[in-house]
């Protein structure tokens, strides 16, 4: 039998729940970590008084704070982004989280690999300042600047920034990327998400993403079954986009559902 994953919930599951409402499900569901969120339009965590009461109740629940997510487009670097990271790294300070998710340019656009290397450096200096952690998350889009967790890797290590930064295996973009390499060691973070729909891995789009369960298609429990049996013992946090999950009734007994399907389909 394997090791289960250390679940944890990502905003997403529940855009329209108030960050108290939010982490009172996690809480309910046993969720290890959450993932806050600056893009659920007014339960976004925005402000510093706010981030404060969720660092606070998420400690009185025993939930550690993973990130804020994200910092968009981290690798087009200037002026500009550099302020939207300090605030972001003051937001993340002040609900006790561990880092930041930062994501690629996603409009088509290439940005050069020099790019990518300077932006990670730049970030690395305010995330160090804050103590903070950085979560990269290539999109496996075919209009996105950063697909490859390999390119991501190379980056990294360019600047010597090994401590600094981690990936975050997105098993949607990873099907999306047609990526087959798995890099457990240098993942601090999983993203689950399935697709039932009956479309291109190519053409898919956040939009689709619902809860993992037996229709999955994007191999949710293979991609999870490789990473713990290669050690991988981070956090597996559910991020769903699909207005079917959102307008949910009962979210909590259909992420429970998906929580039990996939423990037992690791079991197997």
């Amino acid at each position: 039998m394997s090791t289960l994953p250390k679940f944890g919930l990502n905003h997403m599951v529940c855009p329209s729940y108030s960050l108290k409402d939010f982490l009172t499900l996690s809480s309910q569901l046993n969720a290890k970590t959450v993932e806050f969120r600056n893009d659920v339009g007014e339960n976004s965590l925005t402000d510093l008084a706010t981030a404060k009461m969720a660092g606070k109740l998420a400690d009185e629940l025993n939930i550690k704070v993973l990130s804020i997510n994200a910092l968009y487009p981290f690798n087009v670097w200037n002026d500009e982004r550099a302020q939207q990271a300090r605030d972001m790294a003051e937001l993340a300070k002040a609900a006790k989280a561990e880092g930041l998710v930062v994501c690629p340019l996603n409009d088509g656009n290439e940005v050069s690999f020099e790019d990518l290397k300077y932006a990670l450096s730049e970030l690395a200096k305010i995330l160090e300042e804050y103590d903070l952690k950085g979560f990269v998350e290539p999109l496996g889009f075919p209009i996105s600047s950063l697909r490859s967790k390999r390119v991501a890797i190379e980056a990294i290590d360019a600047i010597g920034q090994q401590d600094r930064f981690s990936l975050v295996h997105d098993t949607f973009h990873h099907k999306g990327a047609g990526e087959d390499e798995f890099f457990p060691e240098r993942t601090g973070l999983i993203h689950i998400s399935g697709l039932e729909d009956n479309i291109t891995f190519n053409d898919m789009l956040d939009g689709d993403r619902v809860l993992v369960g037996p229709n999955d298609r994007l191999d949710n429990v293979e991609q999870l079954r490789t990473l713990l049996a290669a050690g991988y013992s981070g956090p597996v946090s559910f991020e769903p986009f699909s207005k079917k999950v959102w307008d949910l009734p009962n979210p909590k007994q259909a992420v429970q559902d998906s929580i039990d399907f996939v423990n037992q389909s690791l079991a197997q």
